[in-house]
């Protein structure tokens, strides 16, 4: 029997494509509780045939946080964990048996692990810890865009560790993010000293390739007061660094990155990217030094965005490739076999293993040095390497 009652609320517009999946995850919950602001396909006749509980509403002027505490009303009073997810998310399966095994009465929350992307065989890309498990009245979802829930509990907040729970992201890339600049501006609008849109302001001009106003958005996110986060305070310079380098000023973007580095020294990712971007304009030094002390770090973050390239075959690929180029065959060898290990079916990193194996036993057996652009190494395509998480 079932110790608590769980249910599951969402918000939605023309996700039919999406139903059946979502409802076959959630239906472990108690009850499945949807706003839907104005569908235009089959979603809300696919989800009350499903069997859950629909409400229709336009939200206008759109903003996400209305519309998430319209959905969350919608949940009955006497729940005692809400469980708010998208329609593209899905927990993988004895997520309730796993939830109530775990959650500890006057707990308000529960951390668990969010894959917002995954990588074609099916292991984790881009990875964080997300929070959106909580008791009945004890939230609310505040801002425009990337809303959160904000505690109104009496006391402290409770929290419930449970990141061996997963919940994973199938996302429609040809979703439209054209409301997020807009509503981001709005949030900053309505309270210019809050870090959390800065930043996220300063993020979305960087996806979108408007770099000076990046720039400035994400400097003014670092002198605002409660900006104190050194993880987030790190992505802002790493965003900072990558708009300098895609307006060709390579020293400030190397300065950035250093700082980054500086700021939170203890995350892969401006190691990682530091390395690439010295990977792509030939700087063999520093993409192997940057490539080699991010793989010194071995455990991913617990409260931000773990960055997908910066735990894959990528530093060791780049290391690879920056030690093959500064005459470290041997060095360059191991590299890219352990880039190999990660990734087994990449045919280009197979390729390079091969060349450089070749290369070296070459070498041996005439005992004389060989000219490296004998082994013809199919070099990375690395370039961007920015994805849009959350």
């Amino acid at each position: 029997m079932n110790k608590y009652k769980v249910y599951v609320y969402a918000i939605c517009k023309n996700e039919e494509q999406f139903v059946d999946l979502w409802m076959d995850c959630m239906n472990e919950a108690d009850g499945v509780f949807v706003l839907d602001t104005g569908s235009e396909d089959r979603t809300v006749e696919k989800l009350i045939a499903r069997g859950a509980i629909v409400k229709i509403e336009i939200i206008n002027p759109w903003r996400f946080d209305i519309a998430r505490n319209i959905s969350l009303q919608m949940v009955p009073e006497y729940a005692d964990i809400c469980v708010c997810t998208d329609m593209d998310e899905r927990f993988e399966p004895g997520w309730r048996t796993l939830l109530e095994t775990n959650w500890i009465p006057g707990a308000d929350k529960a951390l668990y692990t969010y894959n917002w992307s995954l990588k074609p065989d099916g292991t984790p890309d881009t990875q964080l810890v997300y929070s959106k498990i909580h008791r009945r009245n004890s939230y609310i979802w505040k801002y425009p865009v990337h809303e959160y829930l904000k505690f109104i509990g009496t006391g402290t907040e409770n929290t419930v560790d449970l990141r061996q729970l997963i919940l994973n992201h199938y996302p429609d890339m040809n979703k439209s993010r054209r409301s997020y600049l807009t509503l981001l501006k709005i949030g900053v609008q309505e309270d210019p000293t809050d870090e959390r849109m800065a930043y996220y302001l300063g993020r979305e001009y960087m996806y979108i390739g408007n770099w000076n106003e990046c720039i400035s958005t994400l400097l003014l996110h670092l002198t605002l007061p409660h900006s104190v986060w050194p993880e987030e305070r790190a992505a802002s310079m790493r965003w900072i660094a990558k708009a300098y380098q895609m307006l060709g000023d390579t020293a400030q973007a190397y300065l950035w990155y250093f700082r980054a580095i500086a700021e939170c020294p203890y995350m892969r990712d401006a190691y990682v990217e530091f390395a690439l971007m010295a990977y792509n304009i030939s700087d063999w030094n520093a993409a192997y030094y940057f490539s080699e002390e991010a793989l010194k770090i071995t455990r991913k973050n617990t409260t931000f965005v773990n960055m997908g390239y910066a735990w894959d075959h990528t530093p060791n690929d780049i290391a690879s490739l920056a030690c093959w180029n500064l005459g470290l065959h041997k060095k360059a060898l191991e590299h890219a076999k352990k880039a190999l290990a990660i990734s087994p079916i990449d045919k280009r990193l197979r390729e390079n293993v091969r060349l450089m194996e070749g290369f070296l036993l070459t070498e041996a057996a005439t005992a004389e040095p060989v000219p490296a652009e004998k082994a013809d190494l199919q070099e990375t395509a690395l370039t961007g390497l920015y994805t849009v998480p959350v």
